[in-house]
């Protein structure tokens, strides 16, 4: 099978008896160039099936208009909907995304963030593995002055922007309702706490406990990675435990745990909430589908991932600097739903 060459700006000059460099600032609209004259440049272009040549754009401008994404996983609601934020601002300003998830290996996400730095995307935006322990794989984006900005699972430096939310108050919130709720022994599902929305979660769970007077016990807290196979597993613990000791109110510090721990205990005939009141994390679909329905914190990814986006490409822009402004906090609200009103 023969194969084409590719066609370049000199084919479509001879094609158009026109010089090299008019061609080249026909594709790019540029105003010196009459109306008439591009359309004609960039219908024969089509037409003879031209690609424009980026990489060498970028060589020139010193630019490749894309911006690095890297997520723990990209099989979750919330992450879909940050994306969905980040590609809708990315578009409207013309960058491209060049998307990979770490699958929650710190491994991984130090080669996807080399792969980034040797692409020469023009900014990165992450959210940290479960198990990352430092960034130093991104100081040569510092050290380059290549923006970072930090969302959802972030780590403070002087170096980058993160975009979150308060997540110590909406744990005490939660953990306040629940106690307002009758709840006296809350058994909280952890995450990582080496990730700061794990850790802030579990201090605002401490917190409201404390201001309740209700005494914290070690016992209570079951760590975890937060999936459906930690849900199982904690209500596996939850019933190994005797009567008196079993908690009647549980926090999760996300949904997905939540909602399997409530099934195995639905199962083993746990009645929720009246026995066990519940109430998770990040208002994923799943929260409406389980019955009861999970009380909840809703925070939009959506949100997330257009500030992230907007706070990066301003940097680009010059209209804003990440090192002045480090952290962006949005809003959280707790949605209360049956799995947590005691009857």
């Amino acid at each position: 099978m023969k194969y084409e060459k590719d066609v370049t700006i000199y084919d479509i000059a001879k094609s158009l008896k026109l010089s090299a460099a008019t061609v080249s600032r026909g594709l790019r609209n540029h105003p010196t160039i009459n109306k008439h004259t591009r359309k004609e440049i960039i219908d024969t272009a089509k037409e003879m099936g031209y690609r424009s040549n980026s990489f060498a754009s970028s060589l020139r401008t010193k630019k490749t208009n894309t911006i690095g994404v890297i997520v723990p996983r990209l099989n979750s609601y919330f992450v879909a909907s940050v994306l969905a934020g980040m590609e809708d601002v990315s578009y409207k300003e013309g960058y491209n995304l060049i998307i990979s998830q770490s699958l929650e290996k710190v491994e991984k996400e130090v080669f996807n963030a080399h792969t980034m730095f040797n692409k020469r995307v023009d900014g990165l935006l992450i959210s940290l593995a479960y198990d990352s322990i430092n960034i130093d794989h991104l100081i040569p984006f510092f050290k380059k002055n290549i923006p970072v900005v930090f969302f959802d699972r972030t780590s403070q430096n002087n170096e980058s922007t993160s975009i979150l939310i308060d997540n110590y108050k909406a744990a005490y919130e939660t953990t306040k309702h629940l106690l307002d709720n009758g709840c006296t022994r809350i058994m909280h599902l952890a995450g990582n706490l080496l990730r700061n929305v794990y850790a802030e979660r579990l201090q605002g769970y401490k917190a409201a406990l404390k201001d309740h007077n209700i005494i914290f016990d070690e016992a209570l807290i079951y760590t975890s990675k937060l999936d459906e196979e930690a849900g199982y597993s904690a209500a596996d613990y939850i019933l190994s435990l005797q009567a008196d000791k079993r908690p009647n109110g549980v926090f999760s510090a996300n949904d997905t745990a939540a909602v399997h721990c409530m099934i195995r205990l639905k199962s083993a005939g746990v009645v929720i909430p009246n026995d066990i009141a519940f109430a998770g994390f990040n208002n994923d679909p799943i929260s409406k589908v389980i019955e009861p329905n999970l009380t909840t914190i809703n925070y939009s990814g959506y949100h997330v991932g257009e500030a992230a986006a907007l706070s990066l490409i301003n940097h680009l822009k010059g209209t804003t600097n990440i090192k002045t402004t480090n952290t962006i906090v949005l809003r959280a609200d707790l949605i209360i739903r049956d799995s947590s009103v005691k009857k």
